[in-house]
Parts: structure tokens; sequence; C-alpha cells
């Protein structure tokens, strides 16, 4: 089984920011020339790039500071309308003052099974009072909690309050929260190889660090020496690269290094990492005859390096 857990959609790259477009644009080649575009994020593109995951995690956005907005609503009706494949995490910002009260309402809704926190983009310490309400409510009612760190959104975002380590505390304080770190906590690598190693029930996602090869290969051979790679979560952070394409990517990263010198990281453990059951290690309420009923959908793509 392939369980995707960083992907968004939006209408337009501006529910992420004011100034997100300059951020989310992407350099690609055109007619020899370097240029920057805008990947399409709507439903129907979402859906065709899902394959071959078994699951997707689609993440709501809130942010109260930036004044922008993913709506959970239209995350969950997405979700609903493809219940077989998509599970929605609802945006809250622990700013909003109803944002403890909106955990009950979430938890509520059959298609959102989490919530998704950015206190970079929304101007808060991860450890605030406000946020660790937020967190208490989303342990009591076995909410996981994906908590991105955001520095790559747009330009308004707080980079002192992206650090990974602070969530040191957030994990200590509310052990039964179950966290994913997105991205490896990129720059900040080392400091989350740390806290996966010290709580059990803290994971992070490799979304967004497949776009950059070398950087994902370092990452990835020091989580396997640091013993945590089974703590890593796939993801391919659509809209910036499909799944085949972070399957691929993934099952390609020792050709960086052939020839080398460099150690490789093992195979099974590549493996390991694009088929592990992240419904089962946070604890997401999906039918189990649902689950079975997926196993055959699983595609092995991408097994050339």
């Amino acid at each position: 089984m392939i369980v995707d857990t960083h992907t968004r959609i939006w209408h337009s790259p501006t529910q992420l920011g004011p100034d997100a477009i300059d951020n989310l644009a992407r350099p690609v080649d055109v007619a020899g020339e370097r240029v920057r575009v805008l990947p399409r994020a709507d439903g129907a593109s979402h859906l065709l790039s899902s394959e071959p995951a078994d699951y997707c995690f689609v993440l709501g956005f809130k942010s109260l500071y930036l004044k922008a907005e993913i709506p959970n609503r239209w995350i969950a009706d997405y979700c609903a309308e493809h219940s077989e494949k998509m599970v929605g995490f609802a945006g809250v910002d622990p700013t909003d003052p109803d944002a403890v009260d909106k955990i009950s309402l979430i938890a509520r809704e059959p298609s959102l099974k989490g919530i998704v926190i950015c206190p970079a983009a929304q101007d808060i310490h991860p450890c605030d009072t406000q946020a660790m309400e937020v967190y208490e409510a989303a342990a009591r009612q076995k909410l996981p909690i994906i908590m991105d760190i955001g520095p790559n959104l747009c330009p308004g975002v707080k980079l002192q309050y992206a650090r990974p380590g602070l969530i040191d505390e957030v994990a200590r304080s509310v052990p039964d929260l179950r966290i994913v770190i997105t991205q490896m906590g990129y720059p900040w690598v080392d400091e989350v190889l740390a806290i996966l190693q010290n709580h059990k029930n803290v994971f992070s996602s490799i979304g967004a660090l497949l776009r950059r090869p070398w950087i994902a290969y370092d990452a990835l051979r020091r989580a396997w020496e640091m013993g945590v790679m089974d703590k890593l979560l796939f993801g391919s952070d659509f809209p910036f690269m499909s799944a085949t394409e972070a399957v691929e990517a993934v099952f390609n990263i020792n050709q960086l290094v052939a020839d080398t010198g460099l150690p490789k990281i093992p195979r099974t453990a590549l493996e390991q990492l694009v088929e592990r059951d992240a419904i089962g290690l946070l604890q997401i309420d999906i039918p189990r005859a649902k689950i079975l009923a997926n196993l055959p959908r699983h595609r092995r793509v991408g097994r050339t390096g």
C-alpha cells in the first residue's frame, strides 16, 4: 500500500498567502530559456496525478496573519467525493479564537481525519498557549497533526517559528498526539532526526525534498545512519510532483552517487519508505474493509535505481 501524505489543491496559489505566487512558481526550461510557471492544483489534476497511491492526504490551510485560506469545506467535499482514496486534513489556525471549538466539528466530519498547523505562516510559536490548547483538543479527538514547516509558502512566513526543534516540547507535553513534520524539517533536518529518535509518536514526511535530489539523498542517508528510516512517510508534494514521479525519485535516489564511492541507501529501506502504512501509524480511522479493498490497486513503479 502506498500512502501519499503530502498533497495540496487550490483554486489559486494566493490561498496560501498574498505573495505566494513568487515562491510557488517553479523554474522550467522552455525553448532554451529558464522561466517560472505555476503548476495546476485543481481537483481534476490532483486526482489524475495521484496514481499509484492507494491513499492521498489532502492538506487544508488557514492563516489569519496572512489572510489566506484553503477552505476546509472545499477539502472535505473533495475528499468525500473521492472517499475511496482521499483523506482530508483540515487547516487550523491556533490564533483563531474559535480554534479549539472547531476541532470538535472537524472530528465529526467523515472525510476529515486530521488537522494541519503551520506556525511560521500563522505568526505563532509552536508552544504558545493557544497552540498547546489545539494540540490537546486534537489528542482528545484522536486527530493526528501535520506540522507544516512552511518556509517556502510565501515571503511573509516567520522562520523563527518554523524550527522543528520547537516541536520537542509539544511532543513531550502531549505524548499521545501523533505528529507529522513536513519535508523532514528542511533546512533543519538534523533537528527532526533527533526528535524522531526521542518521540515514538512523531513522524516526518519527505514531500518537497524529492524535487531537490542531493538534499533528498543526504537527508535520507542521515536518517538511515541515525536509525529512523522507519519514522519517515512517503509524500509527493503535489502539485509540484506527481505520486509516480515521487516514487520514481525515491527508487532512483542512489543513482546520484553511483560510481562516487559515497554510501548508498539500502534498497529495502527505500521500498519500505514508499510502502509504509501511514494510515496505521497515525491511527487514522478508515474501515479495514476499505483498506483491504485498496490493496490490489498497488502499483510498483520507478524501480530502476
